[in-house]
């Protein structure tokens, strides 16, 4: 009786540490898509203390691309003022990194990661969304915005169009010439609306796939 205890008591412990391991296998899946989470709510957040009801903040959008593939991106404002593509990056530590570097450079206790540079990034994002409204928008009115979130600090000069924390609120309340009317607004709204993928896992997987075949090629 006594042998059937100490057997019962090691299964349950056993069964607790396998339930551990099993939620720091998933914390280790999902925590850069987590950290990313937060990076995008911090921009959501920021836009609605700040900015008033004439702009329109669309979020995690995964639209088609002219080569047949997909693109995600993190939040398109609209305003009379123009069209903002914006693209947050949650990183901790220091950030390396140029306008023109294919690859910028991210030092956390002393280890240092490789990211693409998300101006470059961003560049794909704007030209997918330029030909997607190429009807209802001309490119002069559609600008990029990269905004790095507090927690790091940038060791070169930081680029044009590169912000931290709600600093690319700022930038973007400098537009004040109305160049879009209400209806061209809403039409911009609708056409994105519908174009715009179904966020499901399956969408998701898709995306990264072919992100992963993409920089393989390259």
């Amino acid at each position: 009786m006594h042998d059937v205890n100490i057997l019962s008591m090691l299964i349950s412990q056993l069964w607790w540490l396998l339930l551990v391991l099993l939620g720091l296998s998933l914390l280790r899946v999902f925590l850069p898509d987590l950290k990313g989470k937060i990076g995008e709510w911090a921009v959501q957040r920021q836009a609605k203390q700040h900015l008033d009801e004439r702009y329109i903040l669309l979020n995690d959008l995964t639209l088609p691309d002219q080569d047949g593939g997909t693109t995600q991106i993190d939040h398109v404002l609209l305003s009379p003022f123009g069209v903002f593509v914006i693209e947050s990056k949650n990183y901790k530590g220091w950030i390396f990194g140029s306008a023109r570097q294919k690859m910028w450079t991210q030092k956390i206790y002393k280890k240092s990661y490789k990211f693409q540079n998300p101006l470059h990034q961003n560049y794909k994002h704007t030209q997918v969304l330029s030909h997607l409204l190429a009807d209802l928008l001309e490119p002069e009115h559609l600008h990029s915005i990269v905004v790095f979130m507090p927690g790091c600090e940038f060791k070169t000069e930081m680029p044009k169009q590169v912000f931290q924390g709600t600093g690319w609120v700022n930038y973007v309340q400098e537009f004040q010439t109305e160049v879009i009317s209400a209806m061209r607004l809403k039409r911009l709204q609708l056409r994105l609306e519908k174009e715009v993928l179904d966020p499901s896992w399956q969408t998701r997987r898709a995306h990264v796939a072919q992100l992963k075949s993409r920089h393989h090629q390259d």
